[in-house]
Order: C-alpha cells, then sequence, then structure tokens
C-alpha cells in the first residue's frame, strides 16, 4: 500500500464548508494511507498578534482561500472556521459503502494554538461576554502547552473534523454542525489509535479533516478547545461488507457510538441505541440483555455541547461481551 503526503496549500484547502461538488484534491486506493497537513480553525481575528508566530502556508492559505467557497456559493448553514484539507477521493468508494479511517497520528505542526470566548457562543453565553482571544504557546518537543494565564496543560492531540463529504442532494453544507457525514464531532476520545467508521454518501467517499486541537476536555464549554494545526496520518480503507447510518469508532479494547442533536437527551438516546444495535451485531445477545449489560458498564459522555448539534458518545469495553461472542 502506498503513503501519500498532502500539504496544506491553498489548491488542497476548503474554508468553512463541505460539499460533495468539490473536485478531488488527490486519488488514493483502499488501504492507502494519506499524511494530511492541516491548518488552525482561525479566522484572522483569532490570529497572535506576532504575524511570526504563523507559518508560511498559513499565511497563503489566509490569503488565497476564499472563507466559504467562491464566490455566488450558497452554503446551507453557518460558515465554519474550519481550514479542511481534501476532499480525497478513495477508489471504490460507493454510496452505501463504508469508508474505515485509521487514526495513526496526529501531531502539533507549529508552536501556537488559541481558545476564545465569542458572542452568543458556548454553553453560557449569557455569563460570558468579555469577548476574547488567548494564545497558547505549544512546545512540540515536550507536548506541553502555556497559557496566557500561566497553567501548564499537557497535549492530547486530535482532529476535531473528520469527514466524508455529505449527500450531494444537500449541496453544500457549513462545518459547525456534526452530522451523519461526521464532521464536526470535537470528539477527544477519536485519538490516534482509534478506528472511525463513517458512512459513504458519494463515489469516492471524498474524505476531508481538519479543526486540530491540541487539548479539549470533554463538553468544549467555552466554543474552543486548544484550536492549533495538526499534521494527521490516516490509513483509508472501502468497507463494501459493512452497513452503517451514523459514524461509530472502535479500538482493540473499546466500541464508541455517538449521537448528534440540539436537544442533549436526544443525542445520548441516539447514543445508546447506536450501542445496542452495534453490540447485536457482534454477539448473539437479546436487545434486552444488551439493555441491562450497557446500564452496567458502558459510559455516556457529554463530547460537546456547542455545535449546534449537541453530541454525546458511549463507551463500551468488549471485555464484557459474552465469551461466545
Amino acid at each position: 500500500m502506498n503513503e501519500i503526503n498532502i500539504d496544506a496549500v491553498p489548491e488542497n484547502i476548503h474554508w468553512g464548508y463541505l460539499d460533495a461538488a468539490l473536485k478531488p484534491i488527490r486519488t488514493v486506493e483502499s488501504g492507502d494511507t494519506v499524511v494530511l497537513d492541516t491548518l488552525p480553525a482561525a479566522l484572522k481575528e483569532d490570529l497572535p498578534p506576532d504575524v511570526s508566530w504563523l507559518t508560511a502556508d498559513h499565511k497563503e492559505a489566509l490569503a488565497k482561500v476564499p472563507l466559504g467557497g467562491p464566490p455566488g456559493l450558497f452554503v446551507n448553514g453557518p460558515v465554519g472556521p474550519h481550514m479542511l484539507t481534501g476532499p480525497i477521493y478513495v477508489n471504490g468508494a460507493m454510496p452505501g459503502d463504508v469508508l474505515q479511517v485509521d487514526i495513526l497520528e496526529a501531531k502539533p505542526k507549529q508552536d501556537w494554538g488559541f481558545s476564545a470566548i465569542l458572542p452568543n457562543l458556548g454553553t453560557l453565553p449569557d455569563e460570558f461576554t468579555n469577548y476574547q482571544r488567548s494564545h497558547t504557546k505549544i512546545d512540540r518537543i515536550t507536548g506541553t502547552g502555556q497559557c496566557a494565564w500561566g497553567s501548564a496543560v499537557d497535549l492530547d492531540p486530535f482532529f476535531g473534523i473528520m469527514a466524508v463529504a455529505p449527500p450531494r442532494e444537500w449541496g453544500p453544507v457549513g462545518t459547525p454542525e456534526p452530522r451523519a457525514f461526521g464532521g464536526n464531532m470535537d470528539n477527544k476520545d477519536l485519538r490516534p489509535g482509534t478506528t472511525l467508521y463513517l458512512p459513504v454518501f458519494n463515489e469516492g467517499a471524498l474524505f476531508s479533516a481538519g479543526d486540530g486541537h491540541a487539548k479539549q476536555g470533554h463538553g468544549e464549554v467555552c466554543i474552543t478547545a486548544l484550536e492549533t494545526a495538526l499534521t494527521g496520518k490516516f490509513r483509508l480503507t472501502v468497507r463494501k461488507d459493512l452497513s452503517i447510518n451514523m459514524p461509530y469508532a472502535e479500538t482493540y479494547d473499546w466500541y464508541m457510538t455517538m449521537g448528534f442533536n440540539m436537544n442533549l437527551e436526544e443525542a445520548a438516546k441516539q447514543a445508546l441505541r447506536e450501542m445496542i444495535n452495534l453490540v447485536a451485531l457482534n454477539s448473539s445477545m437479546t436487545r434486552d440483555d444488551i439493555y441491562m449489560l450497557l446500564s452496567m458498564c458502558a459510559d455516556l459522555h457529554v463530547t460537546q455541547l456547542v455545535d449546534i448539534n449537541k453530541g454525546v458518545h458511549m463507551i463500551f469495553n468488549k471485555k464484557y461481551l459474552p465469551q461466545s461472542a
């Protein structure tokens, strides 16, 4: 299998939206590995005051990539700040298939990140109205970040956005909202060593990634994490033996299912239903027994509270499956 390196140059980036009509930047074979350079989800007002902090590719992208696409493009939903690298066409992927994304690496590619409090956003928008950005220095050697207020944080990088293209009939879709195609899931448990499964809606799947986070808590309560640029390595494999309606993930030890809804309780119910279905596919248990087992052994986490569709994910350790499964 091949390993393909893709730089964060303007012709490889789309800013703030996903669209099945975007021309693929590269074609790869099923099973190939792609190494993607990505840029931070930053608008011009999010940039550090010292422009020497910016990498050359970021400066070029800010100058040449249009936010929200070319003039006249109508984007459904709010345009996001996310610069995404892609889309990548995976040979053999067809609607109804599943794209298996093995997340192999996620490494900071710059020496700063930012966090922000923004108008009418976040979990407590009426209480936090001192709108501001705070910039953090990132030490890529020690894997730590030095916050402006004095805290030192250990880095745990992951991609906030991993996505296939949405259904073509939806047209261009803004990046802030996670949906069945993946997108702005902001799930810190989708870190290297995890395999993500995405339903395919278009020929070639059309995979994109970005929205690098160096550190985030479950909830992402203020609207941002420690936003930064990452280099990611992903193995992309077409799975014709699977059929799913929603993203899910796994490691050797556990399964993870996800729910997205404007109502947090409904998102939790969706994550639970998806886990019941997943365990049923991988065991001979009845749904009643699965429901009781998950109540004993599975954990629901609030993924994020701030991306229009709120997120909840459930994690279940495979060791609790019956030995005959």
